[in-house]
């Protein structure tokens, strides 16, 4: 295995770890989970599924890939896409915000970036992600990610999915609702 490899099957086994600590921690708290996914094409979902009992915490995900999708599943405003495109914080928080009204979700995330190779500008580089994540009481917040563009769309892809199951847990603990 290269480098490229070996990191990549390192994220793979943190997001293994993230996804089973989830599953655990939201189960001991009662809390659901959506994914609103434009970027990772549902693999965020797919980490938390993967592991047994998922059930208990995950209502649904939404991949969101075109912007039609993000308008007729999430409710994303047209004039959003048309104002700062998909790849923005407004629309991260847009496809958050309708992913938890459309489901029985207390907690959601929502990603949607430029994973490459292909497709960047430099207003919108590839490797750059925004993140959404709300849980109870409407506490929301969007954060920019950055990955290197030098990556591969697999490690871009892995990161975030890492980066939003992390999230998860910290919105969980930030809710109160966490044990511990």
């Amino acid at each position: 295995m290269n480098d490229n490899e070996n990191s990549l099957e390192a994220i793979r086994e943190d997001c293994r770890d993230l996804a089973e600590q989830i599953v655990a921690e939201f189960t001991a708290a009662g809390a659901m989970i959506a994914t609103a996914e434009s970027c990772t094409g549902g693999l965020i979902a797919a980490a938390i599924t993967d592991i047994a009992g998922s059930s208990n915490v995950f209502d649904r995900g939404f991949v969101t890939y075109s912007n039609e999708a993000k308008q007729d599943m999430l409710g994303v405003r047209q004039e959003t896409l048309g104002k700062y495109g998909a790849v923005s914080a407004r629309t991260a928080s847009e496809m958050v915000l309708g992913a938890r009204r459309r489901s029985r979700a207390s907690f959601a995330v929502s990603v949607t970036g430029v994973a490459g190779p292909g497709g960047g500008t430099p207003g919108k580089p590839v490797g750059l992600v925004w993140m959404g994540l709300t849980g109870p009481g409407d506490l929301t917040s969007v954060m920019e990610l950055r990955f290197s563009p030098e990556w591969s769309r697999d490690m871009i892809r892995a990161a975030t999915v890492r980066a939003a199951l992390d999230g998860l847990l910290s919105r969980l603990e930030l809710s109160g609702q966490a044990d511990g």
